[in-house]
């Protein structure tokens, strides 16, 4: 890499593919997803990724950049293109989703997880009552708030190594969102959810390596969520619920 340009290597093609090398002007406060940007914009116009926002709201550019998961609107050059990888960039599409071409994966199965995982409110109350009121205070709550930031970038299910072992995981940001509806006082499909994610691919096949703690942009602690959702079902069973 000269001082001017970086050297990159993105995945081209679907999972049968290969690497094709590109040489990008270097900037000050440069992203990945600029290099990205540059290449599809003035090297090759038919490079397949996704993006939208640009500024770490969506999820949606999350790609995997030197061997990590990463959202690549928040990931700088600078602390991905060190000493330790020869100064260059390595872009590939997130792990366990099917590839559609280049950068861009198919997340049909990762939603189709929240599915199976009953990870959906269920209201218990109509449009006449009045508002059910929590405390912000209340433990319940304060669980449910801890892991309801998460916007589906994927990260976390591309960095799963049980995922990559076992199809029918529901993985870590399914079962995070299962856990907070748990601790949701107002919602009333407890029971079908239990039975959901006490399956087989259930929480029960987390194996706490608390890589999707690690590498979550939001800072959530999915592997907290899935600790919580074992002793709720393990008391679900002992009561004879499941």
């Amino acid at each position: 890499m000269s001082e001017q340009t970086i050297t990159v290597d993105i995945w081209r093609g679907r999972e049968d593919g290969r690497f094709q090398t590109f040489e990008v002007p270097r900037m000050a406060s440069q992203t990945v997803l600029d290099v990205v940007t540059y290449v599809q914009r003035n090297l090759d116009p038919g490079l397949s990724y996704r993006f939208a926002c640009r500024v770490g709201v969506c999820g949606s550019c999350a790609m995997t950049v030197n061997g990590k998961p990463r959202w690549t609107c928040r990931t700088h050059v600078d602390k991905v293109a060190g000493d330790a990888t020869g100064g260059r960039l390595k872009i590939q599409p997130l792990r366990n989703l099917p590839v559609i071409r280049d950068l861009a994966v198919d997340m049909a199965e990762f939603f189709e997880k929240w599915t199976q995982a009953k990870a959906h409110f269920v209201p218990t109350k109509t449009r006449d009552d009045d508002f059910q009121q929590v405390s912000p205070d209340d433990p319940q709550r304060k669980e449910a708030t801890a892991g309801i930031e998460c916007i589906n970038c994927g990260v976390c299910y591309a960095g799963c190594d049980t995922v990559a072992g076992l199809a029918s995981y529901l993985g870590p940001a399914a079962l995070n969102r299962a856990w907070t509806l748990v601790n949701d006082v107002r919602d009333g499909g407890q029971a079908d959810r239990l039975k959901a994610i006490s399956g087989v691919g259930g929480c029960q096949s987390c194996h706490t390596q608390q890589t999707c703690f690690e590498l979550c942009p939001k800072h959530l602690n999915p592997t907290a969520a899935i600790a919580g959702l074992k002793r709720a079902t393990v008391k679900a069973l002992i009561k004879g619920d499941l």
